[in-house]
């Protein structure tokens, strides 16, 4: 693999690949692709300069990702103000249409798909950690909901093709080691004419904002992997075949932002991470900081927006 595919493959999350190959990655003809990596991997290593730390190799994230990191934050999951409640879960309410059947694929603790109590038949929750699993199965009990359990990574999810009339991801994506490989699973879980339905962590078309937002993330949680764009997003949808009907952008989980020390307090990201990006923020310009909305307290603390896209496609009928 050259440097420049070599260096593509690493600020994708290694998901790429596959489509640059066949001249479809991120961008449609090999020609306008060849050019627009080269100018890509110009820009990020011009941005990376002015970083405290380089970006992580996918084998170092996947060496540290794991369900026992996931275990230890269960509990904080359960009752985080991030994970049980926001305005994009709300939204996303809004823009489907009555469903049944509900798969909500690295669940966590449980919340998005017991936001369908009442509405759907059947909620089933998809995570690795067992931890996770148990908060599911515990706060379905205190609401007396029906709620199945699979311990499962998305990659590989042991349920039949064509269950489901929605299959949910939220705040989890950016954790996935092989994204098309999940994108596939939850594809291939829904009903024909059901739909799939993102909500994670998004990425910005600004090479130095984007590495900026990349280092602060690794920072706060080792085993994050990539915030996509909604370009990619958009092109990762239409290649599972299916067909966008929504797709918001620049939303927020916490609309009056969140600040560092309870960020990192939900993470358990440590004392030492805590620093570090306060120390990072402090050096960035103000212009960078508006650009990705976070706002700076009176006593001096960061509040990051958790900011976020929705993006939500069908799943074509049988004819």
């Amino acid at each position: 693999m050259s440097q420049v595919r070599s260096r593509y493959w690493q600020l994708c999350g290694g998901t790429c690949w596959s489509g640059y190959k066949q001249g479809q990655g991120c961008g449609g003809s090999p020609e306008r692709e060849d050019g627009w990596l080269a100018q890509r991997q110009a820009e990020e290593e011009n941005a990376r300069m002015n970083l405290e730390q380089p970006f992580f190799l996918l084998n170092d994230r996947m060496n540290i990702s794991s369900p026992q990191r996931f275990d230890a934050l269960a509990d904080r999951y359960a009752s985080s103000e991030v994970h049980t409640s926001s305005p994009t879960l709300d939204r996303l309410h809004e823009l489907l249409p009555q469903v049944e059947s509900v798969c909500d694929v690295a669940s966590g603790a449980g919340h998005t798909g017991l936001g369908f109590a009442g509405i759907a038949s059947r909620i089933v929750a998809v995570d690795p950690a067992p931890g996770m699993l148990a908060q599911c199965r515990r706060l379905a009990a205190e609401r007396g909901v029906t709620l199945e359990t699979v311990q499962a990574y998305a990659e590989a999810i042991p349920l039949p093709s064509e269950t489901f009339d929605l299959v949910t991801c939220r705040v989890a994506a950016h954790h996935f080691t092989d994204l098309p490989k999940a994108m596939s699973e939850m594809t291939r879980l829904a009903k024909p004419g059901g739909h799939v339905a993102v909500i994670d962590m998004e990425g910005n078309d600004d090479p130095s904002l984007d590495a900026l937002n990349h280092e602060i993330e690794m920072l706060h949680d080792p085993t994050h992997v990539r915030s996509y764009t909604a370009r990619h997003w958009r092109e990762l949808f239409v290649a599972s075949g299916l067909e966008i009907t929504a797709c918001e952008t620049r939303l927020r989980e916490m609309p009056g932002g969140l600040t560092v020390r309870r960020w990192c307090e939900l993470g358990n990201s440590g004392a030492e991470a805590l620093h570090a990006i306060r120390n990072r923020l402090a050096a960035a310009s103000p212009e960078s900081l508006a650009a990705l909305e976070i706002t700076r307290d009176a006593d001096g603390e960061f509040r990051i927006p958790v900011r976020t896209l929705l993006i939500i496609g069908r799943k074509a009928a049988k004819s």
